[in-house]
Parts: structure tokens; sequence; C-alpha cells
């Protein structure tokens, strides 16, 4: 006797066109999840680089309490296999942060050294008959600008910044000493070693982070410590 049709088993599996959707679904849902993974680890670098400024700022804040003075920068363009990376270079007020000198690590998230600014009046040692190189009334002249055209500051009469190149690392050293250009205006502000610092939300050309020296609180510290006036 011979089967019908309608007998016969009915295959089983995916045609192409489920396979391409199931495919197409899987491509959606890894895609999702990297840019998910992506972003969480950018958010992850950009907290770590915050809290490493903020550990910068107190280890400035603690030298200045036992020297007197705050740090002289170091100088930006040494590789850091020589002896004298990463310690202070007086009278220089502009480089990048001494991470030697203060016991830091040398590079940001991105392996960008710190970019650090001191008034020479902040960096100068106490003389015999003084416990600090600078007094109350002493004023620091940097200042930050929420573009690079502004003509208002977010803060004035800075003693000491220090800035972050942020994930593009443009206007930062790496460790071999050598800089990464820069070209947007508000970024090159950061790196062109002048009084004018800018410090505003990141977007896809801006993404430097800046912190600074707040006058009254590096007097505070310094009255309770004894070195004022």
């Amino acid at each position: 006797m011979t089967r019908s049709h309608s007998d016969r088993p009915r295959q089983t599996g995916f045609s192409l066109l489920e396979l391409s959707v199931v495919l197409i679904v899987f491509g959606l849902l890894a895609g999702s999840m990297l840019g998910n993974l992506s972003g969480q680890r950018q958010l992850a670098e950009e907290q770590r680089a915050r809290r490493q400024l903020e550990l910068s700022l107190e280890a400035l804040y603690g030298f200045a309490i036992s020297h007197g003075r705050l740090p002289c920068p170091a100088e930006p363009a040494l590789n850091s296999d020589l002896a004298d990376a990463g310690n202070e270079s007086c009278p220089l007020e502009h480089g990048v942060l001494p991470w030697r000198s203060l016991g830091l690590a040398e590079t940001d998230p991105w392996g960008q050294r710190l970019s650090y600014y001191a008034r020479r009046e902040f960096t100068t040692s106490p003389t015999p008959d003084a416990r600090a190189g600078f007094m109350l009334d002493s004023e620091g002249n940097a200042n930050i600008r929420p573009a690079a055209s502004a003509g208002n500051k977010l803060a004035d009469k800075l003693p000491a910044v220090i800035v972050s190149h942020g994930r593009n690392g443009s206007g930062g050293y790496r460790s071999n000493g050598q800089p990464t250009p820069t070209s947007h205006p508000d970024e090159s502000e950061n790196a062109d070693a002048d009084l004018i610092y800018v410090n505003r939300l990141p977007d896809d050309h801006y993404d430097d982070l800046v912190t600074w020296i707040i006058p009254a609180i590096l007097n505070a510290r310094m009255l309770a410590a004894g070195r004022l006036p």
C-alpha cells in the first residue's frame, strides 16, 4: 500500500527566513550589550579620573602644609625612564603634575599625564624666618572659563590648576614625553601654557576634566597647620 503525501513525516527545523530573523535579533542584542558595556567602561574610566584629580588636589594641599609652598610642575617632555621625570622642576610654572614628588600615579586612565600650572609666588620656598613662601593676601592669576571664547569666568585668581585631557588625550603628554596634538579651541586652551582654562560639560569635541586649588581652602588649611600667617 502506498503512503499518501499527508502520511509523510512533516519536516522540522527553521527555514532560511526564520534563521535570518533569529540572526538579526541576536545581532541587535549583541550590539546593544556591547554598547552598554562600552558606555559602562567609559563611565568607570571617567569616575577613576575624577577620583585621581581629587586625590591629586589633596596631595597639593598636603604638600603645601608640609613644605610651606605648593610643588613646582615637572618637565612634561621627559620620558618616564629618565631620573628627573616626575620630579619638581622649579621655578617652572607650566608642566605636568610632579607624580614622583607627590607619590602619585603618573598617568590618568587614558595614559596621559596630568597637566599642572602653579604660580611661582606659591611654589617659592619659605625664607628661614617664615613658615610659608606665600602670604594670606597672595593671589593666583589663573582663571576658569566655560569656553575659550567666553568673556565670563567661572573662577578667578587661582594659584594652581590640574587638567586631565580625557579619553581623546588631546593636549596631554604621554609617558614617553610626547604630546598629543589638539585642534579644538576649548581643549587647546587647556594645553597652551597660558592662564586661561576651560571647564564645561563634555561633548564629541571636548572631554577634559579640570580642577583647581581654591584659595580660601588653601589659606584655611595653612592657618590650621600654623603655616600662616
